[in-house]
């Protein structure tokens, strides 16, 4: 029965290395592959005419979209500029068309 000791302490000492690589896993590795994947699909979803922020700090408008590269309007005098699609922060809300009066507007109106 000494062979059999021998291989429960050999099991006894790597156990505790197998469960932190195990934890370190599950803690930290595997979020991060969930965030790289949400932010790859967000990055191969965009299309011409959504709003985008960089990860210089500009927002604009995708004109056109080729393999990697696109070509955004920051303003309204139609500056463009080629960005990689890799610096793309994200998707920015669209702007709401229509101004809603104030409610307290309303009751006095009446």
């Amino acid at each position: 029965m000494p062979g059999a000791q021998e291989y429960l302490t050999a099991i006894g000492q790597f156990a505790p290395l197998v469960v932190l690589i195990v934890l370190f896993y599950f803690l930290m590795i595997r979020p991060q592959r969930k965030r790289d994947k949400a932010e790859r699909e967000m990055r191969n979803s965009i299309d011409v005419g959504d709003e985008i922020s960089t990860i210089g700090g500009f927002i604009g408008r995708v004109v056109s979209v080729k393999d990697d590269v696109l070509v955004i309007e920051t303003s309204s005098d139609r500056t463009k500029l080629k960005i990689y699609r890799w610096a793309i922060r994200g998707k920015e809300a669209p702007a709401t068309e229509t101004v809603e009066a104030p409610k307290d507007a309303d009751k006095n109106a009446k």
